[in-house]
């Protein structure tokens, strides 16, 4: 069966974010814009992008023409590269206390903290689960966000881990989005487990593992390396057996202290996240490296604390992609570009930069090479933001938000 070819335009103004860098800085002037654009779907799939009166020309009597009304800026899908969507349960209340002052470790001994959302999250059923990521992964949909990874990391053991990713599977199913599903049993020790943590660390390698390979549940596997949870000769074992088994590997790396994206390079990690704490030579390790820095700037509006240093890295030569974080405790706001474009204005970065870094280099950091661009043979992911101008998108940080989003050559949202 021939697939419905659709002629989608005119946008005044269409980004399809090609023939860029894929690391290192980059100038607004660097950006491609196509005045009066369109683009004609194949299915699920852009088969060519140009001004929309040479496309109709040419295709305009085998496609079906959906036209674009008023001004309108096409740009391809955000990705989200680093999110915590499945869990249950609130911390409003460790953020409370954090802004009165306590640590850390007060909010952690007070019973909150990580460990708060684990409880939660194991006292939830799975078909709640499943309601609450699919609530979010919608939330973020309308935010223009195509693809989301959303990480476990709130089960602990092999049975509750296996629930969670198991939820991410079946909302995968049910929302319209694209949910990337990320392994991170390696988030924290868990208290109720008597072992040690290397003990913990293996169990996990060889009981949950290839039940993950058996299950197609997850092929990418996390870990959390900071004083607070796993140190670099701890989880170095567990890391090195996930790639042997053929898992991408991520890290959190740098949020505290440093040690953690040495390891992401060393192992060829696809990113390092977080990297608040980076210094000078963690920045030249990973701007040398194939590895994505990711930026998770709403983790630092959370905390209260310092920014990624986000044009050391691109000045450097890294790839910078932005994540929301989006989780209970550090990052609750699950708003992409209004952090990202906080961040932007903290760290002085080009609008080529910024959404370099939600698009094609956040497709990057997933290890995604169908998407991210507005492309002949790309998936056709794309939002469109109700204005003649594209800058105005990071002008208004996050208030304006899109008019319509398509996924897979499909209008899934319209306001």
């Amino acid at each position: 069966m021939e697939k419905e070819l659709k002629l989608i335009g005119p946008f005044r103004q269409l980004l399809p974010m090609s023939n860029m860098p894929l690391k290192g800085a980059i100038h607004d002037k660097q950006l491609p814009i196509i005045e009066e654009g369109g683009i004609l779907v194949a299915g699920n799939t852009i088969l060519d992008v140009a001004v929309f009166d040479q496309l109709e020309q040419k295709w305009g009597e085998q496609a079906n023409r959906i036209h674009i009304a008023g001004d309108q800026v096409a740009l391809p899908g955000f990705i989200d590269c680093h999110t915590h969507i499945a869990f249950a349960g609130n911390r409003a209340n460790d953020f409370a206390l954090r802004n009165a002052g306590s640590s850390y470790l007060e909010i952690a001994a007070a019973g909150g903290g990580i460990w708060s959302t684990v409880s939660h999250t194991r006292d939830c059923r799975q078909e709640e689960l499943v309601d609450l990521t699919i609530q979010r992964a919608g939330f973020l949909l309308r935010q223009g966000i195509t693809t989301i990874e959303v990480k476990s990391g709130y089960g602990l053991n092999v049975e509750e881990e296996l629930k969670i990713l198991r939820a991410i599977q079946e909302s995968n199913r049910r929302t319209a989005a694209d949910l990337i599903p990320t392994c991170l049993a390696a988030h924290m020790l868990p208290r109720d487990f008597s072992g040690s943590a290397q003990e913990y660390l293996h169990q996990i390698a060889e009981v949950l593992f290839p039940r993950l390979k058996s299950e197609q549940l997850s092929n990418r596997i996390d870990a959390f390396i900071e004083a607070s949870a796993f140190q670099g000769e701890e989880i170095l074992p567990y890391l090195q057996k996930a790639k042997e088994m053929g898992f991408d590997l991520t890290i959190h790396a740098d949020q505290f202290t440093t040690s953690g994206s040495q390891i992401a390079v060393e192992l060829g990690a696809k990113s390092a996240d977080h990297l608040e704490a980076s210094t000078a030579v963690e920045i030249e390790l990973i701007a040398h490296s194939d590895t994505v820095a990711v930026a998770l700037p709403a983790a630092s509006i959370g905390l209260g604390c310092g920014f990624t240093p986000a044009r050391k890295l691109l000045d450097s030569g890294a790839c910078l992609a932005i994540g929301s974080d989006w989780n209970p405790g550090s990052a609750p706001m699950g708003q992409l570009l209004t952090s990202a474009s906080i961040l932007a204005t903290v760290e002085k970065l080009s609008n080529a930069e910024l959404l370099a870094a939600l698009t094609y280099r956040a497709a990057k950091a997933l290890n995604l090479s169908d998407r991210g661009t507005l492309t002949e043979g790309m998936r056709a992911d794309f939002s469109l933001f109700k204005t003649d101008n594209y800058q105005n998108i990071t002008y208004y940080q996050g208030s304006m938000q899109p008019q319509a989003v398509w996924k897979d050559g499909v209008e899934v949202f319209s306001i």
